[in-house]
């Protein structure tokens, strides 16, 4: 056999050298014959001979160039009577590089991708490109065999071969490809033809399936920093998603029989068009900074880029794309719930590319349009209609956006991210958007709710809430929109959530950590359970909690610890009762304060200040302190609230216990962790005592919270510096707690602080500025303890 091919092989040769000293017809159809011998036998691998390699060693890919080059004959595109030929010579060339990686380096040093490229292009150039509809390119068999086979040599020498891919990427393979796919196979093009050849539409859906792999064959180089595919070409692939968008402008007038293998054969080739379309849509979107930019620009001024509107395409398909209606009659064999997963899938990728562009930082601009009155413009309005659309229609319980979960979630996803500064989360909660009653709602907010919508509301919740300042009309608004009430019920602190949903859990916490910063009705709802309910509920603040005992991780019992500090300092914020400022928001009537307004309202801070002394609240605190030796922001947050629940007679021996209590480390600070403090104190709860340094410059784990408190006071030798500010609060800490407490356990916290007060005293006798404010906390605290 392998005599026989290199006979072949010797032959072609020979007629090249025929053809180069005269051309002539008879030799052409003997190149034909030849070539085609020789390409089916290299069909079969599985021989004892090396066919492959022995043909490579020789000059067959250069005599193959050469033989191409004459049969274009100067053209771009070749005559008629030289397909044959062309063909053949193709087929021998793919079949060459079949899983072989030296042939596959001799086509490559041979120049086979320019021409191929070249003649692919020039078959693309044959469509108006000026026209704004897609056109399919009208192409005898015989073309279309070339091109076919044209893509065959290129997918064969490309894949798992990188050096051909490289070369591809950069003669721009990906959109050459792209191009030749958009008017040789157009998803439900085939219905609209009269009379169509079933030859031709089998030859035109396996090019379209040999385009794809090529480009995911592209896609999968090592170097990650190539790209086949940019920006310029999401037209192309968006383009596929109309003929899966109503209005569908195709008719099934002459096409093949609606029972026939064809028929659906051309139904799976379209929906495969759809799937890779969709997959390397979101993947550009994902790994292309540029192609996000493009899409949010295109969208804003679709004439000036690129992407034209790109964007707008995928919406659309996102929001009315629906199943083929060519399925219905569809053959078992077809396995029509696969292909409506599958649909679904390319949905999601979509969803994705939405949300990734909206979180793009510089597509704000594009994205997010406040001229003229706008409210947002046009994407944040079609995004809020899908969000107070599919919460209308659950409540109605049918309508276009009824069960369109993933409409919801791609909406609240989308505004989150572009929802991080104050003015944009004030138009959404304004009219005429309005949209807290439906971020409260409990089609959004509930046991039941999809985990994937649940996540997006929270997650633009969270970003809302965080948008405004303490004491902001955006917290207000949330508030009064019933939102803490509703996060309670939603389930998402319960204990079967931990585990799946720590995402939702933190984001919860967030939300309700800034509606409870400075804002005590917000604070009242959260500590207070609803009184409406029987048997009554827990309140938010205490499932809160619960998960902070539970939980693993230092983000959940930190973030969720930092709520009870707000809690703690609204209620001791000084203008929270009782004081009479005439604001929009006081409770006064006729111009006077409504003085059972203003009761009640004492009555409920009473009554949440009550709940609050708790051992649980106080042990949080001091675990927060305990706990965060390298985050000074936090240690400052557990003082400060530590501080004024010790104001509190029934708070003060509560406290006392909490700092003096065992600290428990889930996962103990790693030794390549940043370190957490400098000095280490360790206590007992009976006994507290000051104790040396095992490690210079990292603070050991402390076994109680008293520990940390004096090692910040200290300060000493610890990579974590411990500002001024927070070391005062310190002594403010302990001013405060020797008021309302007396007996043995104070006394031996005063006896084991006391010399270390002093000793820092010592070090701050010239002192300016913040260190000599901080000399004087220590004389004051120094003087109480006297």
């Amino acid at each position: 056999m392998a005599n026989n091919l290199l006979l072949l092989e010797k032959k072609l040769s020979e007629l090249l050298k025929n053809l180069q000293d005269a051309e002539s017809d008879d030799t052409w159809q003997q190149v034909a014959a030849t070539a085609q011998v020789l390409a089916n036998g290299l069909r079969d691998k599985d021989g004892s001979i090396d066919n492959h390699t022995i043909l490579g060693r020789t000059s067959i890919f250069t005599n193959l160039r050469a033989l191409l080059s004459l049969a274009l004959h100067g053209s771009t595109i070749p005559d008629s009577p030289y397909t044959s030929p062309i063909l053949e010579i193709l087929r021998v060339s793919a079949n060459l590089c079949m899983d072989h990686d030296d042939n596959r380096a001799s086509l490559l040093d041979a120049g086979f991708p320019q021409v191929l490229l070249s003649l692919l292009e020039a078959y693309t150039s044959l469509v108006n490109s000026s026209s704004e509809s897609q056109q399919l390119l009208s192409l005898s068999l015989s073309h279309l065999k070339v091109v076919r086979t044209a893509v065959g040599v290129l997918l064969n020498a490309s894949v798992g071969y990188d050096p051909v891919k490289i070369r591809l990427i950069s003669l721009d393979a990906g959109s050459t490809l792209l191009k030749l796919l958009s008017v040789v196979y157009i998803p439900g093009a085939w219905l609209s033809v009269s009379s169509p050849d079933a030859e031709e539409w089998q030859i035109r859906s396996m090019l379209s399936a040999w385009v794809w792999r090529t480009l995911v064959e592209l896609k999968e180089v090592k170097d990650e920093t190539l790209q086949p595919l940019s920006a310029k070409d999401l037209p192309l692939l968006t383009a596929i998603l109309v003929a899966f968008t109503p209005p569908h402008t195709s008719t099934s007038s002459g096409t093949f029989p609606s029972d026939s293998e064809m028929f659906f054969d051309l139904v799976q080739a379209d929906l495969e068009c759809l799937e890779e379309s969709c997959s390397l849509i979101e993947s550009l979107s994902l790994d292309v900074e540029d192609v996000r930019l493009c899409l949010a620009l295109g969208f804003k001024t679709p004439s000036e880029h690129p992407t034209g509107s790109s964007l707008r395409s995928i919406l659309d398909f996102i929001e009315k794309g629906e199943y083929s209606s060519l399925w219905a009659n569809a053959p078992d064999d077809f396995d029509v719930p696969r292909k409506q997963k599958t649909f679904d899938m390319c949905k999601a990728a979509l969803i994705k590319t939405v949300v990734e562009v909206a979180g793009e930082e510089a597509a704000e601009m594009s994205l997010w349009d406040d001229s003229e009155g706008r409210a947002g413009g046009e994407f944040v309005v079609r995004m809020v209609e899908w969000l107070k659309g599919y919460v209308i229609d659950i409540d109605a319980g049918k309508g276009a956006f009824f069960n369109r979960s993933d409409l919801a979630t791609c909406a609240s996803l989308s505004l989150g991210n572009l929802t991080r500064r104050e003015k944009n989360a004030t138009v959404l909660l304004s009219p005429p958007h309005s949209l807290a009653p439906a971020l409260s709602s409990q089609h959004l907010l509930s046991i039941s709710t999809d985990i994937k919508v649940k996540h997006g509301v929270l997650g633009l919740l969270k970003h809302i809430a965080q948008a405004g300042p303490p004491g902001s009309d955006i917290h207000v608004i949330l508030g009064k929109a019933g939102l803490i009430q509703s996060i309670c019920d939603s389930g998402v602190w319960d204990e079967k959530t931990d585990g799946m949903a720590e995402v939702l859990q933190v984001s919860a916490i967030g939300v309700v950590k800034h509606m409870c910063n400075t804002n005590v009705e917000n604070t009242f709802s959260l500590v207070l359970p609803p009184s409406t309910n029987t048997p009554i509920p827990p309140s938010g603040l205490s499932l809160i909690l619960a998960l902070v005992k539970r939980a693993d991780t230092v983000t959940v019992k930190s973030e969720g610890t930092r709520v009870l500090v707000n809690v703690i300092k609204s209620l001791w914020s000084g203008d929270i009762i009782g004081t009479p400022v005439t604001t929009a928001s006081s409770p006064i009537a006729n111009g006077t304060v409504d003085s059972d307004l203003l009761a009640g309202k004492e009555r409920r801070k009473k009554e949440t200040v009550k709940a609050i002394l708790t051992m649980q609240c106080a042990t949080a605190l001091a675990s927060l302190v305990g706990r965060s030796g390298q985050y000074p922001l936090l240690i400052n947050e557990g003082v400060v609230a530590l501080t004024l629940l010790s104001t509190q007679k029934a708070g003060a021996p509560l406290v006392l216990r909490a700092i003096l209590a065992p600290l428990s480390f889930e996962h103990p600070p790693s030794s390549a962790e940043p370190p957490s403090a400098s000095t280490s104190v360790t206590t007992d709860s009976s006994s507290p005592t000051i104790a040396t340094p095992s490690t210079r410059g990292r603070l050991p784990v402390p076994k109680t919270p008293l520990d940390m408190f004096i090692a910040v006071l200290k300060n000493v030798d610890n990579p974590i510096n411990y500002q001024p500010e927070v070391r005062i609060n310190v002594c403010s800490f302990f001013i405060q707690i020797g008021r309302n407490i007396a007996g043995e356990e104070i006394e031996k916290i005063k006896e084991t602080v006391r010399p270390v007060m002093e000793k820092v005293l010592k070090t701050l006798k010239d002192a300016t500025g913040k260190e000599e404010m901080l000399g004087n906390a220590l004389k004051k605290a120094l003087d109480t303890w006297a």
